[in-house]
């Protein structure tokens, strides 16, 4: 934390049951911060609740299911979890969905990818809509929106529409920190690169793949700076970045057949 920032106590994330999310509550919990996760399963974020409790004895942990697509549970659950930690300085919105489809490729594929718009695109809105509520309310905040590095150019097959809503969430978080700029409130996102973990295993035929425990800390330490954009690891990702950007589509779509291939190489092995 740099010299002269508040220390941010009491933070909520969302898709905390597993994952990313998971692991970056345990980071967090590590630094002596007091939590508030949501998930939909219940049963896990009780499990990680009880884990992390008996890690940190000093931290609070408070747990509720929630399902982010529901608009109406969103704001009633962000504003419980406030209430029972007396407060929140940063609200991590990292719940999404990445079980996409080719897009026209058949029965189901339509249903699917209307899935991931409306859990990583249109329940991040959402989301924003509760946390800003409460940070304007109190005149401070840390709003981290979890952005990803496909956010940066459209990819084929199953990450197509993954990347388009991970663009959305992207000029989301950039239009909420034009509105907040001269506050208090503070907006980052965080674009990740290829991190293994238990929602997202198939990165293992992946080169460039970084552990759940590493890559979770450096998001961590990425979110502490409270920075308006960081790729995840930086290196090399802030540099591939550049490339994804510069680079032809025929060229970087091999970025995401490569990827497919690996996830479906997993699932084969199951």
């Amino acid at each position: 934390m740099n010299a002269g920032r508040a220390r941010r106590d009491m933070i909520l994330i969302t898709g905390a049951s597993a994952g990313l999310g998971m692991g970056m509550a345990r980071e967090f919990a590590a630094r002596g911060r007091d939590l508030a996760l949501c998930a939909r399963r219940l049963d896990r974020l009780e499990q990680l609740r009880e884990e992390l409790r008996s890690r940190h004895p000093a931290i609070r942990v408070a747990v509720a299911k929630l399902d982010v697509t529901e608009a109406e549970a969103v704001p009633k659950a962000f504003t419980a979890l406030r209430d029972e930690l007396g407060g929140l300085d940063r609200i991590v919105v990292n719940a999404a969905f990445g079980g996409g489809r080719p897009v026209g490729s058949g029965t189901g594929a339509a249903e699917a990818n209307r899935m991931v718009a409306e859990t990583t695109f249109g329940a991040a809105v959402t989301q924003c809509e509760a946390a800003m509520e409460i940070f304007r309310e109190q005149g401070s905040g840390h709003l981290v929106l979890m952005s990803s590095m496909s956010a940066l150019r459209g990819f084929p097959g199953n990450l197509t529409v993954y990347a388009a809503s991970k663009a959305g969430v992207r000029a989301l978080a950039e239009g909420i920190r034009a509105e907040t700029l001269g506050t208090a409130i503070r907006v980052s996102t965080l674009l990740p690169g290829y991190i293994r973990s238990e929602s997202n295993p198939h990165t293992g035929r992946v080169r460039l793949v970084t552990d759940t425990g590493h890559g979770c800390r450096l998001l961590v330490r990425a979110i502490e700076r409270e920075r308006p954009e960081a790729s995840v690891p930086a290196w090399p990702w802030s540099v591939l970045g550049i490339g994804l950007r510069a680079l032809p589509l025929r060229v970087t779509a091999k970025f995401g057949d490569a990827a497919q291939r690996s996830r479906d190489e997993w699932r084969l092995r199951q």
